[in-house]
């Protein structure tokens, strides 16, 4: 992509040419008044040079633009005070210096599109203060000559144009990054579907008929089954969440995750908090979800209720299955097997909020995250 500001340069450089001609025109209809004709053609001549030079440099940016805007202050400011070189007090004291006062705006436009409405401002403050000591008026009150609001108002017009487009531009780059890196995940989303999933699927299946020792291989199948299809459903819900905003709505990340076996409940008003932090909580939300449909047992229903109490998040997950039997989880990561310990308790305690595991045989579980509203992904 161009520069944001491209455009802005191309359409000033326009302007001082046009600007230019303004400029001759008013030396052919002024040099009667001069005091020295030639001379004052030898500036004017040195502002045409200027002029066709600084627009080719701005416009294409062959060397730093910082560097022709600076050079730009000191031409404009120069050629004022040559005005005192080629007419006599009367006319100087009550006319537009030397260089137009239209022409000399362009100074003040370069350095509002290049640093922004504090640098167009500044540039209009000091070109409106050279004229006026040019001129020597700088007894009266600058605000009556028409000069200095001109040279302000352009300076910060101009400046809140170039910062505007150069925000849209960035927009408009994170959107274009974030349309290429959903395409890539849907990409791989649908190879691992077709591919990882599939055999995974049929080895559970396979394993599951077969029995002993296979059984055990089809329950770890399984597992990664469900991992993979939850990491496919994170991906997803990513995409759906504007990498831009520094807060969303918890909701809408929950809600999705209901279905025939699963019960979600929300208050009716938005709960909002820090991006990461969302992502992580549906993500353990998942993890729990996941190990009911594995571990629960046929036909078990889960119930996810999130509550915004008091300026703490709070969520639920509960299931009517088997529950966990005493001693299982720590069994279950000696052998290497982290959803409860990495994906549930290491995402909560990263967060900053606490984990409760509610259990016993026959009577299901029930996990309790709290969240304060304020954390933080670190």
């Amino acid at each position: 992509m161009t520069d944001a500001v491209t455009p802005l340069w191309r359409a000033s450089q326009a302007l001082r040419l046009v600007t230019l001609l303004y400029a001759v025109s008013y030396q052919i209809a002024s040099m009667g008044y001069y005091s020295n004709v030639r001379l004052s053609w030898f500036f004017v001549s040195l502002m045409a040079v200027w002029t066709g030079l600084s627009a080719v440099l701005l416009s294409r940016a062959s060397v730093p633009r910082w560097k022709v805007v600076l050079a730009d202050q000191f031409v404009v400011i120069g050629l004022m005070a040559s005005t005192r070189l080629v007419s006599d007090y009367d006319w100087y004291s009550n006319h537009q210096t030397l260089p137009t006062t239209l022409w000399s705006t362009n100074a003040v436009i370069s350095a509002a599109i290049l640093f922004g409405p504090k640098g167009g401002i500044a540039s209009g403050i000091l070109l409106s203060a050279v004229s006026a000591v040019v001129r020597d008026q700088i007894d009266l009150d600058l605000w009556t000559d028409a000069t200095a609001p001109v040279l302000v108002s352009v300076g910060l017009a101009l400046g809140l144009a170039s910062n505007t487009a150069r925000r849209a531009h960035a927009e408009l780059e994170r959107a274009v990054r974030l349309a290429a890196i959903t395409e890539e995940r849907e990409r791989l989303a649908r190879q691992v579907h077709d591919g990882v999933l599939q055999v995974l699927a049929l080895v559970r299946r396979r394993g599951s008929e077969i029995g002993g020792a296979a059984g055990e291989l089809a329950e770890l199948a399984g597992e990664q089954e469900v991992a993979l299809r939850m990491l496919i459903s994170e991906q997803g819900e990513a995409n759906r969440v504007d990498a831009t905003q520094a807060e969303v709505d918890l909701r809408s990340l929950l809600r999705p995750r209901g279905s025939t076996t699963v019960s979600v409940s929300a208050p009716p008003d938005p709960v909002l908090v820090d991006r990461v932090v969302a992502e992580e909580l549906s993500a353990v939300v998942a993890t729990a979800l996941s190990n009911v449909a594995l571990h629960a047992g046929d036909g078990a229903r889960a119930y996810v209720l999130l509550e915004d109490v008091d300026g703490e998040i709070i969520v639920s997950i509960r299931d009517d299955g088997f529950g966990i039997a005493p001693g299982r989880l720590a069994a279950a990561e000696a052998e290497g097997r982290m959803g409860v310990s990495k994906s549930i308790l290491g995402r909560v305690e990263a967060i900053g909020g606490t984990a409760v595991l509610d259990t016993a045989v026959g009577a299901g579980t029930e996990w309790e995250i709290r969240v304060p509203k304020g954390s933080r992904s670190d």
